[in-house]
């Protein structure tokens, strides 16, 4: 990808959320999708490449930490129990129904393994709330349904990649799959990101009072925001979920400075251009990618995996939480719809490209095909739904 491309990804990104800035119901990531689509046709840009090295090292740690020092500590606290739920027992629940389901339906098609159907199963369990989120909070009158949509992917995130990583490891070296084997690797790695987070976090917010220049506290959330992923990667922690606690730390600690209201403009002066550009960048370029994965062949396949992740997550949803009454079943409902495939999912499946071992080309092309139906059908759906639905 040369520089000029990358200038010109990013100027058309800009445009497009310009015009999102009038029309907050505009499904950005869909249209940049599309865009990359329809680009995919042009000689210039259809030999553009992103790898999973340049999502997972540069732009993943970024977006991570912005969604999480974003998000206000008062619903963190209001919320935390659901989040927690959702972002593990949840998610590792949907993961587990979509997989035997998965194999028990992957025979009518082709023949995948139970650990290559666990696999596409994780592969399409993480959510990506970034075109749903405003259009819930601008269309509904209570903001609880879009701020545990946004909380969930903040730990499912890291919860999918430890599930993810401890699958292909499985599925490459030959292993069955062993539950006792996975749940301690599992918590290990979670608990083990997560640690590092609040402890890096810890230790350099200790110094962000030394300095009163804002610009200078902005390099430090910087250095936060990438420090704490590289830091758990290199002792083989998740890095994702470090970011996460470390941006849910400094907002935190932001909470207790007297200058809140004028720090959080300088960083937001920041981080708020940095968030569209890598989304502009990110989404173009995976439509490009998609077009030369997707196939037609298999298309109902790839359109009842679809329906079937759906249903599993609101199954899920309805067996843990309406019991409790947290939830109306039209709430339930709205998460469900709001559970889109994205950024980590394409992190997932460019992972599977890199393994050159034991992975069927297969999967990757139907993990692409329903990516592409979560983006599109979800987000268009999105702002009708939950008119139709709110209280």
């Amino acid at each position: 990808m040369s520089s000029h491309q990358i200038i010109l990804l990013v100027f058309i990104g800009y445009i497009v959320f310009a015009i999102d800035k009038k029309k907050e119901s505009f499904p950005v990531p869909v249209v940049l999708l599309l865009l990359g689509i329809f680009f995919s046709f042009i000689p210039y840009f259809s030999d553009l490449q992103i790898t999973k090295e340049i999502i997972f090292d540069w732009f993943l740690p970024a977006l991570l930490f912005v969604s999480a020092y974003q998000f206000p500590i008062s619903d963190f606290k209001k919320y935390f129990k659901v989040i927690t739920i959702l972002g593990t027992v949840g998610l590792i629940g949907m993961f587990l129904l979509l997989g035997v389901s998965l194999y028990g339906i992957s025979g009518f098609f082709t023949g995948f393994s139970f650990l290559e159907c666990l696999l596409l199963a994780i592969i399409l369990m993480p959510t990506d709330p970034v075109s749903v989120v405003p259009i819930l909070k601008k269309s509904s009158k209570s903001s609880k349904v879009a701020d545990v949509v946004e909380g969930e992917s903040m730990l499912n995130d890291g919860t999918g990649l430890v599930l993810f990583t401890v699958i292909l490891g499985m599925l490459v070296n030959g292993e069955s799959f062993s539950f006792m084997n996975f749940i301690s690797e599992f918590f290990v790695v979670s608990l083990g990101g997560i640690g590092i987070g609040v402890i890096f976090g810890w230790f350099i917010l200790k110094g962000l009072h030394l300095t009163s220049h804002f610009q200078y506290k902005v390099m430090v959330s910087i250095t936060l925001a990438y420090g704490s992923f590289y830091i758990a990667e290199y002792f083989h922690f998740s890095g994702v979920l470090a970011s996460v606690a470390a941006g849910i730390i400094f907002s935190w600690k932001l909470g207790q400075s007297e200058k809140e209201t004028e720090l959080r403009r300088s960083l937001d002066g920041f981080w708020e251009v940095i968030e569209p550009t890598i989304l502009s960048i990110l989404f173009i370029v995976i439509g490009i990618q998609a077009t030369q994965h997707l196939s037609l062949a298999y298309w109902e396949f790839s359109l009842i995996i679809f329906v079937l992740t759906l249903l599993v997550r609101f199954i899920v949803l309805t067996v843990i939480f309406k019991p409790l009454s947290y939830f109306t079943l039209n709430e339930i409902s709205l998460i469900t719809w709001s559970g889109l495939k994205g950024t980590m999912s394409i992190v997932f499946i460019l992972s599977l490209k890199a393994t050159s071992v034991g992975i069927n080309d297969l999967l990757i092309s139907l993990a692409f095909g329903v990516v592409f139906l979560s983006l599109v059908i979800q987000s268009v759906f999105i702002y009708p739904l939950s008119n139709k639905l709110k209280s």
